[in-house]
């Protein structure tokens, strides 16, 4: 793991930080070419420059947030914002659904948006896969 993003993950609540360092060890696994960073202070895994998923502590849940998670036709995702970001929020280590974490980390690599050009494109998003 990204030692910045060991260290993002040791600063959160022992519930929190478990949630986290879950979330890292699966999307590191399933992700093991996406460059990880921490990325407007939270860890963020990136293909081609592409931010593609990444997690955030929030005031009462770890939220999962996938950029192209609208496009992903998952149930369990919820709209996050006015793009295409999805998201779950986790309460606790037991939430995390080992299948449907892999399940949406495929989906992110095959479905992508192109948020890594969104400046250039004055906001306008366009698929890449």
């Amino acid at each position: 793991m990204n030692p910045t993003v060991q260290d993002y993950n040791n600063l959160q609540s022992d519930s929190d930080k478990e949630i986290c360092n879950q979330l890292a060890a699966i999307i590191n696994e399933n992700l093991s070419d996406a460059e990880n960073k921490i990325w407007h202070a939270h860890p963020v895994w990136f293909l081609d420059g592409n931010p593609i998923v990444g997690y955030s502590k929030l005031k009462n849940n770890v939220r999962l947030l996938f950029w192209s998670g609208q496009s992903f036709d998952e149930e369990k995702l919820s709209n996050e914002g006015s793009f295409k970001a999805a998201e779950f929020r986790y309460t606790s280590s037991e939430q995390i659904n080992e299948d449907d974490l892999k399940r949406w980390l495929n989906k992110a690599r095959e479905i992508q948006w192109d948020y890594k050009n969104i400046v250039k494109r004055k906001g306008v998003l366009l698929r890449l896969k």
